[in-house]
Order: structure tokens, then sequence, then C-alpha cells
């Protein structure tokens, strides 16, 4: 019995990761079920046996694919490479970002649609955009007090904001567009902006 549990919750794992990167990649309404279940190894009768919906498996397979800036502060915090606000912008407007969808942020993929899913999608993927919020302020408020000094709460908050905006605009836009140079000098322009000091 524990052996088949354990089975079931790797698949079930399985099951998110796959639909993590391929919601990504084709959007939520891009690919079925089916399709989903058949990249599993599974049938689609399988699906029932570990989410009660759609619905259901959309939520966790989004959810799975937040929190990567989290990833790296704790990776930092165990002695890995530093976050700072100026390497999290370069990362996040990267070109490999841009090409691989699949493997980056789910808010810059499917805003769009999120924005259409039920109340816990959203409610997952508004947790994780307030928690992205207070830590971009938290290191712009790093980044302010070695060049400028001390910045009060709500400013750095706003400036937070509309950073978060600039980095999921501008890689959707990247990515919309089909002229190579343009979609480049997005990235660039956005990423050199937001890293110039606020006056």
């Amino acid at each position: 019995m524990r052996h088949s549990k354990a089975e079931k919750a790797k698949t079930h794992k399985r099951i998110v990761a796959i639909a993590a990167k391929r919601f990504r990649e084709e959007g939520i309404a891009g690919i079925g079920i089916a399709e989903l279940m058949k990249e599993a190894g599974l049938t689609v009768g399988g699906f029932y046996k570990h989410f009660k919906s759609r619905d259901d498996l959309v939520a966790e397979a989004v959810g799975s694919a937040l929190g990567v800036w989290k990833h790296q502060v704790d990776a930092a915090a165990s002695g890995g490479p530093p976050v700072t606000y100026e390497s999290l912008v370069d990362d996040y407007l990267s070109e490999a970002h841009r090409n691989h969808p699949g493997t980056g942020c789910p808010v810059s993929a499917l805003a769009g649609e999120i924005a259409r899913s039920d109340k816990r999608t959203r409610a997952v993927v508004t947790r994780q955009i307030r928690e992205n919020i207070e830590l971009l302020a938290t290191l712009i408020r790093d980044t302010n007090q070695k060049d400028q000094g001390e910045k009060d709460t709500s400013t750095l908050r706003s400036q937070a904001v509309l950073a978060y905006c600039a980095l999921v605009g501008a890689m959707a836009v990247a990515r919309a567009v089909s002229d190579e140079q343009l979609s480049r000098e997005i990235l660039k322009t956005v990423a050199q902006l937001l890293k110039k000091p606020a006056s």
C-alpha cells in the first residue's frame, strides 16, 4: 500500500511538472488533458485519480512554476551566488528566459490566461506576485543604501511594483514580436532603465 501511495505521489508530481512546462509553452488552453496524460505515459481516465478537475491541475501546475526568485534567494542564503536587484533583472530579461518559456516565469507566459482562470489559480498567483514585489522592494532598498541612502517604504514599494510590471511586460512583448532585433532591444532597454538609479 505504501509503495502504491509513493508511486501515485511520484506520478502526480510528474503530471504537474509536465503540465507546468507545457502550459507555459503552449498556453493553458493550448494543450488538452489527453495530450498531457499521453506525454506522462498515462491514460485520460487516470487523470481523475490525481485531480478533481482541469482547474485543479492548472492551479497546481502554475503554482509549482512560481517561486523561482525565492529558490534563488534560498540558494544564496545557503552559500550559492548572491541575488541582487541587478542580477535578478538581468536574469529575467535574458534571451535564455525569452527563448525557453517552458522553464521560465509563468506570469509573463500566461498573464492573460491566468486573469481568466478560476479563483484558486488567481489566488496562488496573487500570493506569489505579492512576495515577488516584496523581494524586489528589499533588493531595491539594498541597492539604494549603497548608492543613495534611505528611501521611504512607500517609494520602495512603488518602485518594486513598477519594476515587476516592467519585467513581466517586457518579457511578454519581447516574445510577442517577430523581429529578433526589436525583441533584443526591448529586453536590453528595459533592463538598462530598470537598473538606472532613480533620482
